[in-house]
């Protein structure tokens, strides 16, 4: 059912909002933004079944941006008091009128806004996790990974609740407001075997308790990861086909939503910068980005500056179709923003992707490592390494060696590199795309990649 956020009460900054926007006009602005978060959080921590930590958060924070000609400034506070209020305008106009000169600082288009109502994306669960409960949960959690064989130790259970609201007031009419919610659960645990230990964990974040796996399953895969990843071996530097598994398959992509930032394009540091509308991922391949998705953990009804957004192939057809652009970016590469701003309180606006997917394949992990023979299945990563400007990329990783398309032991230790434009050219996507966070990927194959052991 599709609802509006009209049906919700407004919150308590909507005036306060107001009036500070019409107070930093008054004050000699040209033009103001203010943003409001409304945060409320509680977290648990546990281990060995006992409570460890406990954290609360309960703030009430507001930005607010303001020009002056070309000239920008920002400023934030926690206390709204109207006195705050009054220096905190007074401050950000002083601000403004030394700051240098921005030939493309300014609010967005008013044909770029979006317009209300909102379409409710059910971002928002009005259940309240107690603390007795965010901890029974840990417990579980930890419990259950603690039982399964090969489980030594306990790094910990955790569990946490948190609710958002977030507003957007600007002085040329936009008006905008969503409410979200996050319960999160996870445990770490240390598996054993012949005296040397490996780490292991799962946790899930999701928009919805009802969306959130159960203690016990949670607890069980853990245990699981962990113990699976005992008893590594060392192998030789070789060149063979890599597999990265759905879990980590999105760090492979970072690199490539980093190189289409707009304020990357604008500065020339990017590796795809002169690969707009040529084909940077296989036929066929399609990079989608959708602010709409239901309960989604990047969805949202406006970007961070009040312009509409869209769902988005940002790789069609293994074709790059667009940067990623707030409004400055866009202004200064002479196009129009893409609706990905993304901001603080604090400080001008970036830009961020919002549920980004990769298409998934017809093969499920088992078929690519039949079809790839022997190499290598990663399944965590660290310490990623990054040239912009060229693409050469760098990983720490381990998982597990697969020999005649079965994992045949785990391995550590292990460097994986290559130049990522090559690497994406011989990219084979997996079934398996699973949505469990804001950017989520099938697993990839990669045939041939350079990997350094011992």
């Amino acid at each position: 059912m599709t609802e509006t956020l009209d049906a919700v009460p407004a919150a308590a900054s909507a005036d306060l909002l107001d009036d500070v926007v019409r107070a930093a006009l008054r004050a000699g602005a040209d033009a103001a933004e203010a943003v409001s978060a409304d945060r409320r959080a509680l977290s648990i921590g546990v281990r060995n079944g006992k409570l460890e930590d406990v954290e609360r958060e309960e703030s009430r924070d507001l930005g607010l941006r303001v020009f002056i000609g070309k000239r920008q400034a920002t400023v934030s506070a926690s206390d709204l008091s109207a006195a705050t209020r009054a220096r905190l305008v007074e401050r950000a106009v002083a601000m403004a009128r030394l700051a240098p000169e921005d030939p493309f600082a300014g609010l967005a288009p008013e044909d770029m806004l979006a317009r209300g109502p909102f379409l409710d994306l059910d971002l928002f669960d009005p259940t309240e996790r107690s603390a007795a409960e965010l901890e029974a949960a840990s417990v579980a959690a930890e419990a259950a990974a603690l039982g399964v064989p090969g489980v030594s130790k306990s790094e910990g259970g955790h569990a946490s609740w948190s609710s958002s609201d977030w507003r957007l007031v600007t002085s040329h009419g936009f008006d905008g407001r969503y409410r979200g919610t996050a319960f999160s659960l996870g445990v770490g645990v240390i598996a054993e075997k012949d005296g040397a230990m490996e780490r292991g964990g799962e946790s899930r974040t999701t928009r919805h308790l009802a969306d959130l796996p159960d203690a016990e399953s949670i607890g069980l895969e853990g245990g699981r990861r962990a113990v699976a990843r005992t008893g590594p071996r060392k192998i030789g530097s070789t060149t063979a086909p890599v597999i990265f598994e759905n879990r980590v398959a999105t760090q492979v992509l970072s690199p490539l939503v980093g190189a289409i930032a707009g304020p990357a394009i604008a500065r020339g540091t990017s590796f795809l910068k002169d690969r707009l509308g040529e084909r940077v991922l296989p036929e066929g391949v399609d990079l989608i980005d959708d602010p709409f998705r239901p309960r989604g953990l990047g969805s949202t009804p406006f970007d961070d500056e009040g312009v509409r957004v869209e769902r988005r192939a940002l790789v069609e057809n293994g074709v790059l179709t667009t940067w990623l652009l707030n409004t400055a970016s866009a202004a200064q590469l002479g196009l129009a923003s893409t609706g990905h701003a993304s901001r603080g309180l604090a400080g001008p606006s970036g830009v961020s992707t919002h549920n980004l997917h990769l298409e998934p394949g017809e093969r499920d992990l088992d078929a690519l490592m039949r079809d790839a023979g022997s190499g290598l299945l990663i399944t965590s990563m660290f310490g990623p390494s990054l040239n912009g400007n060229t693409g050469d990329w760098s990983a720490g990783v381990s998982g597990f060696w697969f020999e005649n398309g079965a994992v045949a032991y785990p391995v550590s230790e292990v460097t994986v590199a290559g130049r990522l434009t090559d690497l994406y050219a011989r990219m084979e996507r997996g079934s398996d795309l699973r949505f469990r966070g804001g950017f989520n990927s099938p697993s990839l194959l990669f045939d041939a990649v350079a990997i350094a052991g011992k």
